[in-house]
């Protein structure tokens, strides 16, 4: 099984524009997450894919492997699914260029869900943390997850899910980790199928997937990181690597 790892990285973030390239502990985000990647010793290859002349020189100057994209894209799986078009892989995980704090363990769970996927019943799998904080599960930016009995996947959303109508029901929150490992096909299939409306409404690409009746497999993970998606989240990230 030839498994290899994308880290999609777009320079102009919506919510905080060069990100990528913002300095910590010395190196760029883009730099620490390619080299926390590579690191884990999981993969046969580690290659940033980017649509920025900026990012693609800082990996390849230091010694990385990247590609440019050909095309504009929307999402980070439709421009991991053009780089992987013509590649002889079975298995890829796409990293976010934005988790520095990428580890071994979590990586690892996700491999493991194909590895014992025998009967090929899970399209791609990804990743959930358990959460309690309140501003946390009410924050737009967070997104939850719920699942069913085997941890597939039922949806996604910015809003919490489940709704506490009953305050004495003893709810469960998931935050979704942006996280996935995708069986090849399953993400061709994802790049040539037109968004629909929940997709479009939530702004969370995983909904197509399930829109389409694609299976995902959730595994939780204990280690919650920093996604750096603001300047705030900048400076918890430097904190947190001193």
């Amino acid at each position: 099984m030839k498994i290899i790892s994308m880290i999609p990285a777009r320079y102009s973030a919506t919510r905080f524009p060069g990100k990528l390239m913002q300095d910590l502990g010395g190196k760029s985000v883009i730099r620490r997450t390619y080299e926390a990647t590579v690191a884990t010793n999981l993969f046969d290859d580690v290659i940033v894919v980017t649509d920025s002349s900026i990012i693609y020189n800082e990996i390849v100057d230091h010694g990385g492997k990247a590609i440019m994209s050909i095309k504009e894209h929307e999402c980070g799986s439709d421009r991991i699914a053009e780089a992987v078009e013509n590649l002889d892989i079975d298995i890829v995980i796409n990293v976010q260029g934005d988790e520095p704090f990428t580890e071994e363990a979590s990586l690892r769970k996700l491999i493991e869900v194909f590895k014992e996927d025998h009967d090929k019943q899970v399209d791609l799998a990804s990743l959930m943390v358990h959460i309690t904080d309140e501003d946390e599960i009410n924050n737009p930016n967070t997104v939850k997850v719920i699942v069913d009995q085997n941890n597939f996947a039922l949806y996604f959303s910015r809003s919490p899910i489940p709704y506490p109508r009953d305050k004495n029901v003893n709810t469960t929150y998931y935050k979704h980790k942006g996280v996935y490992a995708f069986r090849k096909q399953a993400i061709l299939d994802f790049y040539r199928l037109p968004m629909l409306t929940l997709e479009a409404s939530e702004k969370i690409e995983c909904i197509r997937y399930l829109e389409y009746g694609k299976r995902i497999k959730m595994v939780e993970t204990h280690v919650q990181g920093v996604e750096i998606d603001t300047p705030e989240d900048l400076e918890r990230a430097k904190k947190l690597w001193k």
